[in-house]
């Protein structure tokens, strides 16, 4: 929790006008509703971001209808839930066959019935999601979704390729920033030890008589 608001006021000290969503922490609101609640509560009074989200559909709808009768705005969270991937059998895609998709929409349904004011829908096949759009009034942003959602949206350090180990099939590369961030701190390192860095137009200078006072004085 500590770490997820300092995340947010950074987040909030930097942006004026987007909606500011405060992820919630796994385990800040699996224990019980009222933890929930405060946790919430920390997030938007302590953080300062306008709505909260969470993971999970039918399981955690109480939740998301407490959280909201207590004044909080949730965005839900459905489909792949990676702070529960490994009990869906790791990151992979959700709802391929008919009861898993079924599971999905009903979430989805249970999530907009508890007072959810939009949901995430992360890696699930186009037409799944387009059926899920369907079967609720409120708006349904995808990642990994198809393009028969309501929104878009893609982890930064993904679509910019500052990280390459492994990138999911649903994102789309727009740069490879990584190799360029090595390129310069290999280039920066050697002209360290060679010692052409900092060179003179990058050092500040002093004026020669000011100098000769001071090595005066120094010597004094």
């Amino acid at each position: 929790m500590e770490d997820m608001i300092h995340h947010i006021r950074a987040v909030v000290r930097g942006c004026k006008n987007p909606l500011v969503v405060g992820d919630m922490p796994f385990m800040s609101y699996n224990t019980s509703i009222r933890d929930a609640i405060i946790n919430a509560g920390r997030l938007m009074k302590e953080g300062g971001c306008d709505v909260v989200k969470l993971e999970g559909g039918v399981d955690f709808a109480p939740t998301v209808a407490a959280i909201v009768k207590a004044g909080i705005p949730v965005q839900g969270h459905i489909g792949l839930t990676p702070q529960t991937a490994s009990a869906l059998g790791g990151f992979k895609m959700q709802g391929k066959d008919v009861d898993g998709a079924v599971r999905i929409i009903d979430d989805a349904r249970a999530l907009e019935t508890a007072g959810a004011f939009s949901i995430i829908l992360e890696a699930v096949p186009a037409p799944l999601a387009r059926l899920v759009s369907e079967a609720v009034d409120i708006p349904v942003i995808g990642i990994g979704a198809g393009s028969d959602v309501d929104g878009q949206v893609l982890v930064t350090h993904d679509m910019i390729g500052l990280f390459d180990r492994f990138i999911p099939k649903f994102v789309k590369q727009y740069t490879k920033i990584r190799p360029i961030i090595l390129e310069a701190l290999a280039a920066y390192k050697k002209e360290v030890q060679e010692e052409t860095f900092p060179a003179a137009e990058h050092s500040f200078k002093m004026e020669s008589e000011t100098l000769e006072q001071l090595k005066n004085k120094v010597q004094e």
